[in-house]
């Protein structure tokens, strides 16, 4: 098949990406090292980032909306994470003992996550939600956990339950998962009572993919209410909406504290680190006792080489000292809701149908239809038929590469954008320019 004139542009303006890309395809799989990175014709290959802004392997300065997965908050390379990590590899990267790094780490965990008065240190989200989930199930003694249609809770064989790429997963280990649909509080119940085996209940606190199919806070608190009725534990995962959506996350800012929450991204300051927080009873299940039967049969074990390791916690303190000392949610929260209306505005001025829809820093493009918002600017209700247009996979990988080519990165295929607090004014101005371009080349293409 002919390439589209979008895709020839992209192909022509980057020719070391290509060049990168029939090297690394030959060593991994699809040529990326995470599926989120995969790219058709090929992807991106970049030199550096600073601020809102990296520079590909061409020396094409983009603006930035992946913010690194999420984790990019403050900006690439700030200079007090930078000096932070510079000071601790210059100390020793790992010394296997434990640390005063780590300490004031689990304080700052502590003192901004309303539900932390424990906390343990993982690598990634992924090993925090797997490790709250066993959490969940020592506690209560019981073996299933529900989760939520589309949710992401990273690439476990339990969290993979309900979704796609389910190769090489016993079908006994996605038997303790119940996924059901969200925003239906009668169905938890009902699981919850039919079973009698539920172990915790599992959300992403603004619905999946960080708010891909949005949800009421409404749930959340009938969740809480729920859970703690049946004696059902609660968690949020935060990995994304930790110290994002708020200096205490999603939890603080629609007041639902749960039993247990999962961070990650912002927690490690663009470092790895991953972490569960949460009632220190729960937490608690790690720790050795005087009972040799309890610590073999019943005690969580959790050993892990890096950690709270001493760079990522040096990352992490510095980068949560600037979350909690300084105005970066306010900020964020300002520049998305800048872009958000540049964005609306943009749509209703070139008739395209659709709205751009999120909370705070975390915003949707979703084109095609027309719809209503609740007043959060981010819950809505849409058709089946609805969502097949809003999702569809061509125009949106097609305006992908269109605004790449017009030196915007965004995530998911365009439709995606996470604000950081460097993203200025003018940014925000030559983002709407940008997607002005992307979307007349994509309407060109005969796809909007």
């Amino acid at each position: 098949m002919a390439n589209t004139k979008i895709e020839q542009r992209y192909i022509d303006e980057h020719p070391e990406s290509m060049s990168r890309y029939h090297t690394s395809k030959n060593l991994f799989p699809n040529g990326v090292t995470h599926d989120a990175r995969r790219l058709s014709p090929f992807p991106m290959y970049v030199t550096h980032a600073k601020g809102s802004h990296k520079w590909d392997v061409e020396g094409n300065k983009i603006i930035d909306y992946k913010t690194g997965h999420g984790a990019m908050i403050l900006g690439h390379s700030h200079p007090s994470i930078v000096k932070a990590v510079q000071d601790a590899v210059a100390e020793g990267t790992q010394m296997g003992c434990s640390t005063d790094k780590e300490i004031r780490w689990g304080q700052l965990v502590n003192e901004l996550v309303p539900c932390a008065e424990k906390v343990r240190f993982q690598s990634s989200g992924t090993e925090a939600v797997m490790m709250a989930m066993r959490l969940a199930r020592a506690y209560t003694g019981k073996t299933k956990v529900i989760k939520f249609d589309d949710h992401f809770h990273g690439w476990s064989d339990y969290a993979t339950a309900g979704g796609s790429g389910l190769g090489g997963i016993p079908k006994e280990t996605l038997e303790t998962m119940i996924v059901l649909p969200p925003n239906d509080i009668g169905l938890v119940e009902k699981a919850i009572k039919e079973t009698n085996d539920v172990a915790s209940v599992m959300i992403e606190p603004t619905g999946s993919h960080m708010g891909l199919h949005p949800i009421p806070t409404s749930f959340l608190h009938e969740l809480r209410e729920l859970t703690e009725r049946t004696g059902t534990l609660f968690h949020m995962d935060e990995v994304v909406t930790g110290f994002r959506l708020s200096k205490g996350g999603a939890s603080r800012k629609f007041e639902v504290t749960p039993d247990i929450t999962t961070l990650a991204k912002i927690l490690g300051g663009g470092l790895p680190g991953g972490a569960v927080a949460g009632k220190a009873d729960i937490i608690n299940l790690i720790e050795f006792k005087d009972d040799a039967s309890y610590n073999h049969n019943e005690r969580v074990g959790h050993p892990g080489t890096f950690n709270a390791n001493p760079i990522s916690a040096a990352a992490g303190t510095a980068a949560l000292e600037l979350v909690r000392d300084t105005d970066v949610n306010a900020k964020t929260e300002a520049a998305g809701g800048k872009l958000k209306a540049g964005l609306n505005e943009l749509l209703g001025k070139m008739e395209i149908p659709g709205q751009v829809t999120g909370h705070g820093p975390l915003l949707f493009v979703r084109l095609g239809v027309d719809f209503d918002v609740e007043d959060d600017g981010a819950t809505f209700e849409l058709t089946d038929s609805e969502w097949s247009k809003v999702n569809d996979g061509h125009r949106n990988s097609q305006l992908h590469l269109a605004l790449i080519n017009e030196g915007i990165d965004p995530m998911s295929n365009g439709t995606r954008l996470i604000i950081g607090q460097d993203h200025s004014d003018q940014d925000i101005e030559n983002t709407v320019s940008a997607y002005e371009k992307a979307l007349s080349s994509v309407r060109e293409s005969g796809l909007i």
